[in-house]
C-alpha cells in the first residue's frame, strides 16, 4: 500500500488527472453540438467512459490506501460525490442526470492546490458573509416596507407588495436600468423620490456589498498566511530531522574512530 500511496500522491499522477479533467470538460462541451455528435459522437462517448473509468480507479485506489482516513479529507468526499453522480444511470426519468456529468469539471477544484486555497478562504469567510447577508436582509425589509407604502399605490407593478418592492430594490441595488427604468418614472409623480433611492444605493451597493469583498479578501489573506506558516513549519521540521540525522551520523562516526583508536593502542 505504501507504493500505491506514493503513486497516488505523486505530482505526475496529479498532473495527469488535471489533464484528463480538462479533456473531459472539452468533450462534454463538444457533445452539445449536434453536428459534432453526428460525426464523432461515438468516439466522444467512448472517451468520456474511459476518463470516467480512470476517475473510478483513482477513487477505489484512495479507498484502499486511506481506508478509515478517507473521509477525514473533505476533498475525497467531494470527489466521491462527483464520481457517484457521474455513475448514476442517465436513462428514463433520470436522463436529466446526463447534464450533471459536467460537474466532473469541478474536480479541478480538488486537483489544483491554488483552487483549494480559494475555496478554503471562501468557506472561512462564510460566518462573516452570513452576518452581512443578515444586515442586507434587514435593510431590504425596511426599505421594501417603506417603498410599498410610498409608491405602491401609483406603481403596483414595481412596489405593489413587499415582494415586488424587494425585487425592484434588488434591481436598483445592482444598478441595472435603475435610473431610466425605475427611479426617473417614479420621480415624475414623486419628484423627491431620489431622497429615498439615493441613500438606498449608497448604503447597499457602495457600502454593504463592499463589505463582502473585504471579508473575502481578509479570509484569503489569512488562508495565505496560514499556508505559509504550515510550509515554514514543515520546512523547519524537515531541517530539524536532517540535523538530527547528521548529528547521529557524526556520533556514530566518532564512536567508530574511538573504537579504532582503542584497538590501535592495544596493539
Amino acid at each position: 500500500m505504501g507504493k500505491l500511496q506514493e503513486v497516488l500522491e505523486s505530482a505526475r499522477l496529479q498532473s495527469a488527472i488535471i489533464v484528463l479533467i480538462v479533456i473531459n470538460a472539452i468533450t462534454l462541451g463538444l457533445e452539445t453540438s449536434p453536428t459534432i455528435m453526428g460525426s464523432i459522437g461515438a468516439e466522444l462517448m467512448l472517451l468520456d467512459q474511459i476518463i470516467l473509468g480512470v476517475f473510478v480507479v483513482e477513487l477505489v485506489a484512495k479507498l484502499l490506501v486511506y481506508r478509515t482516513r478517507f473521509h477525514m479529507d473533505p476533498w475525497n468526499l467531494f470527489d466521491l460525490a462527483i464520481v457517484t453522480i457521474a455513475l448514476l444511470p442517465a436513462t428514463g426519468s433520470l436522463s436529466v442526470l446526463r447534464a450533471l456529468r459536467i460537474l466532473r469539471v469541478l474536480r479541478l477544484v480538488s486537483a489544483v492546490p491554488s483552487m483549494r486555497r480559494v475555496v478554503g478562504a471562501l468557506l472561512a469567510a462564510v460566518p462573516g458573509i452570513a452576518s452581512i447577508l443578515g444586515l442586507l436582509s434587514l435593510l431590504f425589509y425596511v426599505f421594501s416596507v417603506m417603498a410599498t407604502k410610498l409608491f405602491g399605490a401609483d406603481y403596483p407593478e414595481w412596489f405593489g407588495s413587499i415582494g415586488a418592492s424587494a425585487y425592484s430594490l434588488f434591481q436598483i441595488m445592482t444598478l441595472e436600468s435603475w435610473s431610466m427604468g425605475i427611479v426617473r418614472p417614479v420621480m415624475e409623480v414623486y419628484p423627491l423620490a431620489w431622497i429615498f433611492f439615493v441613500p438606498f444605493i449608497l448604503v447597499t451597493s457602495f457600502t454593504v456589498l463592499n463589505l463582502f469583498i473585504g471579508i473575502v479578501v481578509d479570509a484569503m489573506q489569512r488562508q495565505h498566511e496560514a499556508g505559509e506558516a504550515d510550509a515554514q513549519k514543515t520546512l523547519a521540521e524537515k531541517n530539524q530531522s536532517e540535523r538530527a540525522e547528521i548529528l547521529a551520523a557524526l556520533r556514530s562516526l566518532r564512536l567508530q574512530i574511538a573504537e579504532l583508536g582503542s584497538k590501535s593502542s592495544e596493539r
